[in-house]
């Protein structure tokens, strides 16, 4: 190793070259401005996959996106190679801001928060009537993320040659929530589908629903695609998880999109802001102005109960609400 003594020659100090090139460091980031505009499919173990114009393409994120990920239903910008041909890959370098989004938490303990789907108008919260049985306090968990996400719920309702719907529907008619039954019968002949086929058109509407209630068979049906559909255990009630990530499908007349999401177990809340979920029931909210500061909507100097006495919304609006806000007490099984 060279050595040098107090006094030396500036000519005969040795510099490490940059190989990076002279140019100082800066925190300015490229703008991309030429950047291809897509719509995320799928995720798949770090890979997008993002329609672009009318061919999909291969993404990853790009690093100066930092912490910040793309989930299905979002617009991203993307640059690289663009041709979809197999073995290429391109760059995510921004996510355009979202119009909405749906979270869920494993469950009201957990402070993750995990994003369902981006940009979706309109959730389908599918139940089948029997074999399993509905789970009513899983509805009013998605129903509860759905207000909190600014999306509209839609009730769909399977299997009604086993049971009728009747019964279930009596808990939600205050609640004035939009809804189509089907049976297994009408799934198969293709009347089904094209009943809930027009309550999708113009829509980008997620599917979300417990393992074994035909979510993915009617998402078939409705997109006339095949995704690998399971079965419900005769022994334990519950459904096998066949669909493992969520993915976005275009309906076969182009006016909407269905996001078919994994068959959920839980639907944890810790995200909520209660006083967000307000916003759904507009005609208690008004009544809302004369409570006490961070009120619950559920004690005893609460406004709303004199609200309902002077005739201003139903009563059975009120109790929908409350039930709705005490979910994140209760479990799912309850």
């Amino acid at each position: 190793m060279r050595r040098y003594g107090k006094h030396t020659d500036e000519d005969d100090v040795r510099v490490r070259p940059n190989r990076k090139g002279n140019r100082p460091r800066t925190n300015i980031r490229p703008k991309h401005e030429d950047a291809s505009e897509g719509f995320v499919l799928t995720v798949d173990r770090g890979r997008l996959h993002v329609l672009i114009d009318d061919r999909t393409i291969v993404a990853m994120k790009a690093r100066e996106l930092g912490r910040k990920s793309a989930v299905v239903g979002d617009r991203v910008a993307v640059v690289g190679d663009l041709s979809g041909d197999k073995d290429t890959l391109a760059r995510i370098v921004r996510v355009e801001e979202r119009s909405s989004v749906l979270r869920r938490t494993a469950d009201d303990d957990d402070p993750y928060e995990r994003v369902v789907v981006a940009n979706a108008d309109q959730l389908a919260i599918v139940t089948a009537l029997a074999d399993p049985e509905p789970r009513p306090r899983l509805i009013d968990r998605c129903l509860v993320a759905a207000f909190d996400a600014g999306l509209e719920p839609l009730l769909v309702l399977t299997k009604s040659d086993l049971a009728s719907a009747e019964k279930l529907m009596e808990s939600y008619g205050a609640l004035g929530i939009d809804y189509v039954v089907t049976s297994r019968e009408e799934l198969a002949a293709g009347e089904a589908a094209q009943r809930v086929r027009e309550k999708l058109e113009g829509r980008i509407t997620a599917f979300v629903g417990h393992s074994g209630v035909g979510k993915t068979t009617l998402v078939n049906a409705l997109v006339e695609r095949q995704r690998a559909t399971g079965h419900v255990n005769a022994v334990t009630g519950r459904g096998r998880h066949t669909t493992t990530s969520a993915l976005a499908l275009p309906l076969p007349d182009g006016t909407g999109w269905v996001i078919d999401t994994p068959g959920v177990r839980s639907f944890g809340l810790n995200h909520v802001d209660p006083s967000r979920v307000i916003h759904a029931f507009p005609d208690l909210e008004p009544g809302t102005e004369g409570c006490p500061r961070a009120c619950s909507h559920d004690e005893q100097d609460c406004a709303l109960d004199q609200w309902v006495a002077d005739g201003h919304a139903d009563p059975q609006r009120l109790y929908s609400l409350r039930r709705l806000l005490a979910t994140r007490e209760r479990r799912e099984g309850d």
